[in-house]
């Protein structure tokens, strides 16, 4: 925290002609110091307004003016995820444009704000946005193409050739809607993605309204958005120019990993998305084969090469970091790489168990990811991955306390938002974020009696029982409804393509 002093030379201040003496502290978090941010100033001036004389009516008067904003959600249990852990019930939050102004009880903010739309919140629960940190979104068109195989025997035998034959703009842009509709119905606010055509991607999932980090895929050989390194690094190059800025879209680039990307198209991503002070998405350490593999071709780990080749860095998202030893954590830790554990996938696979436990005990973010919608799990269901990174390092570790509800929580929102080096605008609920919350249902069978809200959370609680989504400050899904994607022509079209797809792959 961070005393701020109300006097004369605040602008905020001179603006409302505020005389207040003697200077008054506020305390804004730490976060706010010397940056000037609009949250901060926004704070500042609810103080301003609320405890100013000028503005305050006279004792017997009537009530303080109250400040307008545009949303209040209202009457629900709030968990913050903030560093205090609040949970405050009968809670409610304020919202102003794309911006949360404040968190707190609900009778506290009604007597300071005036919301234009409220949000009735009485027995539900109201979470930061859930954050899929890693998967392949127009892959859900794939859903349950060779299932049950290990992962390069499904690439090889089945994906590499279904995307040759299928994958163009129109099938990633549909692809992205079907996927974007049901990371929307099942909590998840913000996604990170690795696919081809990227640009079609990043426009469908402004469309729907979701947050995206968003890389174009680079590997070496042909691919079906180009046939050289070269020609998807100048692709890559033009979707960063565009999307730079972009309030939802944040632009990164993909090198796929160091089994399918040369040295010099490695570095030469790795210079691109630095050129640009974009995130760098990555797999690493996926399999046992890859480490295998690269330790007979390197003579190091694929963490190992990536830092002989002076790479990596806290601008990279390394996806999975499963087959990694004591010498690979100590790395990545000083490195401050982030880490995004994909425990579905993991699975499906049987790529192995990630030592989740021992990533974070060394100080590395460690999110979650549902990895591709194919293959390697068939959904992108946060909720779910939740309850499976909680139970899978507890059977791996014969230990029912390694990795509790609290901390499977913090892996999906403010964990999950360090790992994509995002922590200052997502993650949880507190002013001068940006305004991603979801909100569950406590009504429902399963979700009563309530002992451990963290448990009922990570253990209890479905999908199906979020019903409202606000991405950005706007409503995307309001009582199970999306409002930004027409379900049924979503349905219908990846319908028709899974027809084409299995036309593509008969044999004659």
């Amino acid at each position: 925290m961070v005393a701020l002093r109300h006097d004369a030379a605040c602008p905020v201040c001179r603006l409302f002609d505020c005389t207040k003496t003697p200077a008054t502290l506020y305390r804004l978090p730490e976060r706010h110091r010397g940056i000037g941010c609009l949250a901060a100033v926004f704070a500042l001036l609810g103080s301003c307004l609320i405890g100013c004389p000028r503005l305050a009516p006279a004792a017997g008067e009537g009530t303080p003016q109250r400040l307008p904003v545009d949303l209040m959600i209202e009457g629900g249990t709030v968990v913050t995820m903030d560093s205090e852990r609040r949970i405050i019930e009968n809670g409610a939050l304020a919202v102003r444009g794309d911006t949360i102004l404040a968190v707190g009880p609900r009778a506290e903010l009604a007597r300071q704000y005036v919301p234009g739309r409220r949000i009735d919140a009485r027995d539900k629960l109201i979470l930061p946005g859930l954050i899929n940190g890693h998967t392949h979104a127009p892959m859900v068109l794939f859903r349950g193409l060779g299932d049950d195989l290990p992962l390069h025997d499904w690439l090889e035998q089945y994906i590499f050739p279904a995307e040759a034959r299928n994958v163009n703009e129109e099938f990633v842009t549909w692809g992205t809607q079907l996927a974007a509709l049901e990371m929307i119905k099942s909590g998840t606010t913000t996604y990170a993605d690795i696919y081809y055509f990227e640009d079609a991607i990043a426009r469908a999932t402004r469309d729907a309204g979701l947050r995206g980090v968003l890389g174009e895929a680079i590997l070496d050989g042909q691919a079906p958005d180009h046939k050289t390194p070269a020609e998807a690094l100048a692709y890559t190059e033009r979707f960063l120019e565009r999307w730079k800025g972009d309030r939802l879209i944040r632009p990164a680039v993909g090198p796929h990993s160091t089994y399918l990307t040369s040295e010099d198209t490695l570095r030469k991503s790795f210079a691109l998305a630095r050129r640009f002070g974009a995130p760098i998405l990555i797999h690493l350490s996926e399999t046992q084969r890859e480490v295998d593999e690269s330790r007979a071709r390197h003579g190091v780990s694929p963490a190992g090469y990536l830092e002989q080749l002076g790479l990596l860095g806290p601008d990279v998202v390394a996806a999975h970091c499963t087959w990694m030893d004591g010498a690979d954590i100590g790395l990545m830790a000083r490195r401050g790489v982030g880490c995004v554990h994909n425990p579905s996938s993991n699975m499906m696979l049987a790529s192995g168990v990630a030592p989740v436990v021992a990533l974070r005990a060394a100080g590395i973010p460690v999110g979650l990811g549902t990895d591709g919608p194919a293959g390697s799990n068939n959904d992108l269901d946060l909720m779910e991955e939740m309850d499976l990174a909680a139970k899978l390092q507890k059977v791996e570790r014969h230990d029912p306390s390694a990795l509790n509800a609290r901390q499977a929580l913090e892996m999906a929102t403010i964990d999950g938002a360090r790992a994509l080096h995002m922590e200052r605008e997502i993650g949880s609920l507190e002013p001068g974020k940006k305004a991603d919350v979801i909100q569950l249902n406590l009504s429902v069978p399963h979700a009563v009696p309530l002992y451990d809200l963290y448990g009922q959370v990570v253990y209890s609680l479905k999908s199906s029982d979020v019903e409202t989504v606000i991405i950005d400050g706007r409503v995307v899904m309001q009582d199970r409804r999306v409002l930004t994607l027409d379900e049924r022509a979503i349905a219908a079209r990846a319908r028709d393509y899974g027809e084409r797809v299995k036309r593509s792959l008969a044999k004659p």
